[in-house]
């Protein structure tokens, strides 16, 4: 199945949120270890200058200095937190870990820093660390509200300050899990795909691109042949949400494709074919999209209920689902030769050769996977004395 990606991150946008981050510090609202820098310090003169410095170089060489004089003892959080920021701004990512990997050894709860890395890992397109960095933000935030209240602080000011405090922090939320699907979304290899995506899920399973994380994490598993785990992601899925109609396609196929649980299989298509004609046009999409988009979703449905129709030795009905679904399918060429080439044997199983010629002619007519199948099936269609007889 395919699945579209609606919206991608742009690093404006999780940069906008770390300002976010960075305001909720300056006001005193954070998650994790708050250490002052006192004003006139020998520290805060440092910092000054540090942040005033516009050559890289220089930039690194005081940041050196900080951290081998003020920066020490509890400053080592903030030094660390300077090296982070000055390796994502030269694009050294693999730098900007190794010190947010110091900080959070110091201050495992801290919300800034998980930001922080999930844009190191975003602007470098490692979707693995996306989602590791993503489940320790998860964490984080768990852990927070699960915190009691500190010593001289009433337990209803503390549970108010926490909750005003995630609101603050919503739309930096928001942007780090649009980083982490979209990064997971793009990783090539379907099965870490599918991988990163259900991590992705499980760890923040009320974000709005939970669902569609899902849904593409069963197709990866499904591209990379691992058929257990995408049943076990397809039918979680259509558990929370009965009315997926990816998932009822998907499953439907697979069940009609090994002749398993053909009922349910034929329940689903039946369903999904409804569903494609009812479906509403989400916002952003073109009027033109979405009627090719559904086509194709009704299409794949009325496909599968004719591959059902075949293993349940009907290839009256099949003929008539295959033909149905033959318009519908012209824009996917894969779908739409794997469907005449289903429907050259339901007219093979009808003893009518000249149309099931014609059906795997089509099927080898465009380069998916089922021409030379087909080119092979013709070969051994011969039309017998009466049919010629008959076309005469």
């Amino acid at each position: 199945m395919n699945f579209r990606l609606p919206i991608s991150i742009s690093k404006l946008s999780l940069v906008a949120a770390l300002a976010l981050c960075l305001h909720a510090r300056v006001s005193g609202q954070q998650i994790g270890k708050y250490v002052p820098v006192p004003a006139g310090s020998d520290a805060d003169h440092a910092i000054s200058e540090i942040n005033s410095t516009t050559d890289p170089a220089q930039k690194l060489a005081l940041i050196d200095k900080f951290a081998a004089g003020p920066g020490q003892g509890d400053m080592a959080l903030v030094a660390n937190e300077l090296y982070v920021n000055y390796y994502i701004a030269q694009k050294q990512y693999d730098k900007a870990f190794e010190y947010g990997d110091k900080i959070f050894a110091i201050d495992s709860g801290n919300f800034n820093n998980a930001m922080n890395m999930i844009r190191a890992a975003s602007e470098k397109g490692d979707g693995e660390r996306l989602v590791g960095y993503g489940e320790k933000l998860r964490a984080i935030l768990a852990a927070y509200q699960a915190s009691p209240a500190p010593s001289g602080e009433s337990a209803e000011a503390w549970e108010q300050k926490k909750k005003q405090t995630i609101t603050d922090s919503d739309e930096s939320i928001r942007y780090a899990q649009q980083a982490i699907f979209s990064g997971a979304y793009q990783t090539q290899d379907p099965a870490k795909r599918g991988a990163q995506l259900l991590r992705f899920a499980n760890a923040f399973p009320d974000s709005t691109y939970a669902s569609q994380a899902l849904g593409v994490a069963a197709s990866s598993y499904q591209q990379a042949q691992n058929a257990p785990k995408m049943l076990e992601v397809a039918n979680s899925v259509l558990a929370k949400y009965p009315d997926n109609l990816g998932m009822l396609l998907l499953l439907s196929d697979y069940y009609g494709e090994k002749g398993e649980q053909l009922d349910k299989a034929e329940a689903y298509a039946q369903k999904a074919s409804t569903l494609a004609d009812k479906a509403p046009r989400p916002d952003g999409v073109s009027e033109e999209q979405w009627k090719q988009q559904t086509a194709l979703q009704k299409g794949l449905a009325l496909s599968t209920l004719g591959q059902v129709n075949l293993q349940k030795k009907n290839s009256a009905a099949a003929v008539q689902n295959f033909q149905a679904a033959s318009p519908l399918l012209k824009s996917n060429d894969t779908s739409y030769a794997r469907n005449q080439y289903r429907l050259g044997f339901a007219f093979i199983n009808l003893k009518k050769m000249p149309e099931a010629k014609a059906a795997f002619t089509d099927a080898a007519s465009l380069n998916t996977p089922y021409k030379q199948p087909a080119q092979e099936k013709l070969k051994g269609i011969v039309t017998t004395p009466a049919a010629k007889k008959r076309a005469s």
